[in-house]
C-alpha cells in the first residue's frame, strides 16, 4: 500500500464519522410519519375492536341459548329468573334430571365486564330473555350503548 493510497481513504473515513448518527430534521421527519399514521389507521383499528366485542356478546348469548336448551330438554323447564344463569353450574336445590354443568367453562361476563341480564319468563313469549346492554351497561342506548338481546337474530 502506498502514502497516496492511505491519504485517499483517510477523508472517505472522516466523512464517514461525520455523517454516523440522525439529525434532528430526519427525526422530525420520522415522528412526523408515525403521527399520521396514528392518526389514519388509529381509529379505524379501535373500531374494529368494538365490533369484536359485539360480535362476542352476541355469541356468548348464543351459547348460552343452547346451554339452557340442553338444561330444559334434561330438566323439562329453564332456569327462574331467581335461579338465573348460575343454575348451569350448580344444580337448584330440588331438581330432578339436572345433568349439568352445561357451560364447558365459567359463567362468563359480557365483553365490557358487566353481567348478562337473565330473565325467565321472558318477555317474548315461552323463551328466557338474555341481554347484554352494551358499552354503557344500562337499558337503552344506540351504537356500542345499544342492548344486545337473545330474541334478535343480527
Amino acid at each position: 500500500m502506498t502514502f497516496a493510497t492511505t491519504q485517499k481513504r483517510q477523508p472517505r473515513r472522516a466523512r464517514a464519522a461525520g455523517q454516523a448518527g440522525i439529525t434532528l430534521i430526519e427525526m422530525l421527519v420520522v415522528m412526523t410519519i408515525i403521527a399520521l399514521f396514528a392518526t389514519l389507521v388509529g381509529p379505524r383499528l379501535l373500531s374494529q375492536g368494538d365490533k369484536a366485542r359485539v360480535t362476542k356478546a352476541r355469541a356468548d348469548i348464543a351459547g348460552l341459548k343452547t346451554a339452557l336448551n340442553m338444561y330444559k330438554l334434561d330438566t323439562g323447564v329453564f332456569p327462574t329468573t331467581e335461579q338465573g344463569l348460575k343454575a348451569l353450574e350448580v344444580a337448584p336445590q330440588g331438581l330432578k334430571n339436572w345433568q349439568g354443568p352445561y357451560l364447558s367453562e365459567e359463567l362468563v361476563m359480557d365483553p365490557w365486564g358487566n353481567p348478562y341480564d337473565y330473565r325467565f319468563p321472558g318477555q317474548r313469549g315461552n323463551e328466557p330473555d338474555i341481554i347484554s346492554y352494551g358499552a354503557d351497561g344500562v337499558p337503552g342506548g344506540e351504537e356500542l350503548n345499544a342492548d344486545i338481546v337473545s330474541w334478535k337474530a343480527n
